[in-house]
């Protein structure tokens, strides 16, 4: 299928879109990755160096992808980080117009807005994929903290995190870092009617990405699959791809895509 992916971009230490649009091909769908900036790393590796996608150019590049008929029949749209609240409108205006062909896509938004108790992002692209893109998704995939800001609800445990999601009004939920007490944390998938549940232990050392790689690969798989199946599916590659990187500087994505 031809999915885009609106993100962030990195040289070093799969990010972003470098980590998602991975997962999208190795399930063999057609990517049209569109970057919101263009780091050399992930800033937790040191100050990085790069430029951020302007306005003008954000806006010619989603015209030229429209005049070329690429974004026709697209059947799934992913987005990531923003770098300005313009980026976040002028994306919600494209998917807009996405929704109203036939089909319209599965959208899928991951809030990136913060961990731990604060926001990484300006107050005005948090406010504007909060106010643009959420009402947009057929799913969300955030944090245990973007589910806090976005839902204006406490999250300390499943069942607050549930009310939460539920919340939101979101066809579908993907809630990571999860509360679950005994050196555990759960990622839910929450829908109106069921939620499924999946504990790991915390673990030292986990390379940053990891959360666009999960959103990459539960898209990959739910645009043709049942919410459960894609979610056992993304869980279990998730999962690999921890356990090869954990104490290492960056998410081995290569080596859990092509296990054998």
């Amino acid at each position: 299928m031809r999915l885009l992916a609106i993100s962030s971009q990195v040289a070093y230490g799969p990010v972003g879109n470098t980590a998602s649009v991975p997962a999208l091909q190795a399930a063999g769908h057609e990517v049209l990755a569109v970057p919101t900036i263009m780091l050399s790393n992930h800033p937790g590796h040191g100050k990085p160096a790069g430029f951020r996608t302007t306005p003008e150019d954000l806006k010619a590049i989603f015209l030229a992808l429209a005049g070329l008929g690429a974004l026709d029949g697209c059947s799934g749209v992913l987005t990531g980080y923003f770098a300005s609240a313009f980026q976040v409108q002028e994306t919600a205006a494209v998917i807009g117009r996405l929704a109203a062909g036939d089909p319209s896509p599965f959208v899928l938004v991951d809030p990136v807005l913060g961990d731990g108790t604060s926001l990484y992002v300006a107050e005005d692209v948090a406010t504007a994929i909060r106010d643009h893109l959420v009402p947009l998704a057929s799913c969300l995939t955030p944090n245990r903290f973007e589910l806090e800001w976005l839902s204006g609800m406490a999250v300390t445990n499943e069942a607050e995190a549930i009310a939460a999601a539920r919340h939101l009004s979101a066809g579908e939920v993907l809630a990571t870092s999860i509360p679950a007490g005994d050196n555990k944390l759960v990622t839910l998938l929450i829908t109106p009617a069921t939620v499924h549940r999946h504990e790991a232990r915390k673990r030292r050392q986990v390379p940053n990405g990891t959360g666009d790689f999960l959103s990459g690969l539960y898209l990959a798989a739910r645009v043709s699959s049942a919410p459960e199946a894609a979610f056992a599916a993304a869980m279990a590659m998730l999962d690999h791809a921890i356990a090869i990187s954990a104490g290492t500087p960056v998410l081995n994505i290569a080596g859990a895509l092509h296990q054998p």
